[in-house]
């Protein structure tokens, strides 16, 4: 909401003391944000960036920062697909909205269900960081291929598992959930032998991990959206809407438009190993995507090159949700009973 305020200056000449009056217009954004380091680190950058915009010196004032504790947060010995999967790291963000505690919503993208709440709208992302994975293991290795053999993997991620596996059937998958640092000490403390991370969270944290060259995409690629940070809002804020959009990075909306279109036309979840990655060059679209058998067994990928009328989200979207349906369509029903086991 906008309104004004009176703000009250001395001014002193000689010993006369003036009071003058201004009248000055003052905006308050809360921002909701998970309580983790990384997302904390997206939500700062975000309110950093608004504060800019705007011409704001105490981006405090302006876009206080609320964090919340996600149900993805609280558990952290089950994969997500046992509590619930996609939603669990936005439900108590998007309930800020709604109760009006927030006005924006900070989501690591690749979070953020492909349908939204009624009533709620990713209103901007900012410029994507490298979306591609690092592995770190304990002996120095940086490729999938040179792990010892029979290596103890620790992840949380069906994608990155069913991935490494296709590559290395021989390693030893096992759960590892929690944020960066905690990942890191599993594996210091050798309960792993390696682990994945997102080289956009390394680089937002600024870890040392970030200079280890990241795994080709032709190794690996990435989760739909991986590396996007996008911004939601009720749909009818429309002055929320409007500080939000010198942020957009329309390169970023149109290429995670296209990955979230391959994502919802496989009617991903968490419990299915979903790749997909879309690069831009002028408005030429370049879209890869892949679906994975848990087990790495079995892997059904695809490719698309146009060229679009203008950097239109809708656009790619529909581009993504294309090429999700044909390999939806070359999978058959091997397939089909990835996406939707029976039983």
């Amino acid at each position: 909401m906008q309104y004004q305020v009176l703000v009250k200056t001395n001014g002193v000449t000689g010993m006369l003391c003036v009071k003058e009056w201004a009248v000055v217009n003052l905006f308050t954004l809360p921002i909701a944000t998970r309580t983790s380091p990384l997302a904390m680190a997206q939500a700062l950058d975000v309110q950093a960036r608004l504060a800019k915009a705007h011409g704001k010196a105490n981006p405090d004032e302006n876009f206080p920062i609320l964090g919340l504790i996600t149900t993805g947060d609280a558990i952290t010995d089950r994969t997500l697909l046992t509590v619930g999967g996609k939603g669990l790291f936005t439900r108590e963000l998007e309930a800020a909205l709604f109760n009006g505690q927030a006005r924006l919503a900070v989501h690591s993208m690749k979070d953020v269900p492909t349908r939204l709440p009624e009533g709620l709208e990713i209103a901007i992302m900012v410029e994507r960081e490298d979306p591609r994975d690092t592995l770190l293991s304990r002996e120095g290795m940086t490729r999938i291929e040179d792990l010892p053999e029979g290596a103890k993997l620790g992840t949380a991620s069906v994608r990155r598992q069913a991935q490494a596996l296709a590559l290395r059937p021989d390693l030893k998958v096992t759960l590892l959930r929690g944020n960066v640092d905690t990942r890191l000490e599993t594996l210091r403390s050798g309960k792993v032998d390696a682990t994945f991370l997102a080289r956009a969270g390394l680089r937002r944290l600024g870890r040392e991990q970030a200079r280890i060259e990241p795994l080709a995409l032709s190794a690996m690629i990435p989760a739909p959206a991986q590396g996007a940070v996008g911004v939601e809002i009720r749909s009818d804020d429309d002055e929320a809407r409007q500080a939000l959009t010198p942020l957009n990075h329309m390169p970023t909306q149109v290429c995670v438009a296209a990955e979230r279109g391959f994502l919802e036309a496989l009617d991903g979840s968490c419990r299915t190993p979903i790749a997909a990655h879309a690069t831009l060059n002028g408005l030429e679209i370049h879209l890869r995507g892949e679906v994975l058998a848990p087990d790495g067994a079995r892997r059904w990928s695809d490719e698309t090159r146009i060229i679009l009328p203008d950097l239109n989200p809708g656009a790619a979207h529909h581009l993504g949700w294309q090429l999700g349906q044909d390999v939806k369509h070359d999978g058959g029903k091997a397939l089909a009973r990835i996406i939707a086991p029976t039983g």
